[in-house]
């Protein structure tokens, strides 16, 4: 962002001997992406990522894979009630389970990260493999481990290394090995669910993404360019669950803090529900038209704490034009997501934490263009109606019932990223005070 203040909006930035076109604030992002979204529907499979998934799957594929694996899996997830009451259901109940463990901690200090996380990846547990985890399953604090690695190794030092020297740092000991190890990890328990699925046959009605996914297998067998198999669905199953779980749960993380960091804004909040809402009633999805406050704190977190940062590179698939300048297949585009979240021409204080970003005068919730945290184009978040679902229902939940403290004795917070993968909060102790 410092670096358009200088060379303008779009500018080229070689790293290393590879030139990347950026696209910087809303504007630039927007127009790139939507303008001619088919063309710059590539993905840019670095040595890394190809080194990890091999371009199979969802998030790391392009071209025809990538086509076919996101159509199938945005059908999939529909069949299974995204958008519909039935997922939401799945919501609720882990927001239930989510409350039932902080009352259970008594008002003393804990790290909210492991059960944030938790609850939401078992929404997406049971869409695909169609079950939840206890929190003691030792299996599943082995899929967590692994999940953290990973994320915390991508944008690192190493990780940069790797992209410019692959042939090199491959065969040296480091982080990289722990990282990969770790992709090992959620694809062999991938691997072991679909087998358990197999051996007790895919159902008349299927149950989960393993099931539609092993019928569709069945059924495309006969397709000449069919890239439905077994590596196929491997990929495509870590991809929903590193997607569907290290993103809602950071950004639930980062909002817990805002909210202790902004006691005003935390009761304005549970005024708001208290208002609104039976002390328990069901929250669902619905009510964030009634709670227009809410809603727009849960928006304003999302923006604020820019978890993606800079976003996922793409690639012109063929010779196009990009807001005026002449692009060859095979240029790598950066869409800077962060530069839209933050632009000054869109946000009234982008450097500060004001829900009002989302209110107009009369305290009405208003959506905003430049509210781009799932990305835009064709490579926007397939799970971003999950996404939304998740935080609002887990948020709206946690405040109904609980007031956020800092431990007795902590004065200090720090709202500053860690940066990674994603931008994690620095980890933190809170107390929840029912209420």
């Amino acid at each position: 962002m410092k670096l358009a203040k200088i060379h303008g909006n779009v500018f080229t930035l070689w790293f290393g001997w590879a030139p990347v076109i950026i696209l910087n604030g809303f504007q630039a992002v927007k127009d790139g992406m939507t303008m001619h979204p088919e063309d710059v529907s590539g993905r840019l499979v670095s040595p890394f990522f190809r080194a990890m998934a091999k371009g199979k799957g969802i998030m790391l594929a392009t071209g025809h894979t990538w086509k076919q694996q996101r159509r199938f899996a945005l059908r999939t997830l529909r069949s299974l009630g995204l958008g519909k009451r039935g997922l939401e259901h799945r919501v609720q109940e882990e927001a239930h389970y989510l409350v039932e463990f902080f009352a259970s901690m008594k008002e003393k200090p804990l790290d909210p990260s492991f059960p944030l996380f938790h609850s939401v990846s078992n929404v997406i547990c049971a869409v695909v493999f169609g079950h939840r985890f206890s929190s003691e399953d030792e299996t599943f604090h082995e899929l967590i481990k692994a999940t953290e690695c990973i994320f915390k190794f991508g944008g690192s030092f190493v990780h940069h290394l790797y992209e410019i020297f692959p042939w090199l740092i491959r065969h040296l000991p480091g982080p990289h090995k722990k990282a990969l190890s770790s992709y090992d990890v959620l694809s062999s328990f991938a691997r072991r669910e679909i087998r358990r699925h197999k051996e007790r046959g895919i159902p008349d009605e299927p149950q989960d993404f393993i099931d539609f996914y092993l019928a569709h297998i069945e059924k495309s067998s006969d397709e000449a360019r069919s890239t439905y198999d077994d590596d196929n669905m491997v990929n495509s199953i870590n991809d929903l669950f590193l997607g569907g779980s290290e993103t809602s749960s950071t950004t639930l993380n980062w909002g817990l803090l805002y909210m202790v960091a902004n006691p005003d804004i935390q009761e304005k909040v549970q005024k708001e529900l208290d208002a609104v809402l039976g002390p328990s009633q069901l929250i669902c999805y619905e009510d964030r038209r009634r709670l227009p406050y809410t809603n727009a704190v849960v928006h304003e977190v999302q923006r604020f704490s820019n978890i993606i940062s800079v976003g996922m590179p793409r690639v012109c698939v063929r010779n196009t034009t990009l807001l005026g300048f002449p692009l060859k297949k095979g240029s790598i585009v950066f869409p800077n997501i962060a530069s839209s979240l933050y632009d000054p021409e869109q946000w009234e204080t982008p450097r500060q934490f004001n829900p009002g970003h989302f209110l107009d005068k009369d305290g009405d919730f208003v959506s905003q263009e430049a509210f781009l945290p799932f990305s835009v184009g064709h490579r926007v978040c397939l799970g971003e109606h999950l996404a939304r679902t998740e935080l609002f229902i887990f948020f709206a939940s946690l405040l109904r019932a609980f007031t956020f403290q800092l431990p007795e004795g902590v004065t200090k917070i720090n709202t500053e990223p860690i940066l990674g993968g994603t931008l994690q909060p620095h980890p933190y102790r809170v107390c929840a005070i029912p209420r």
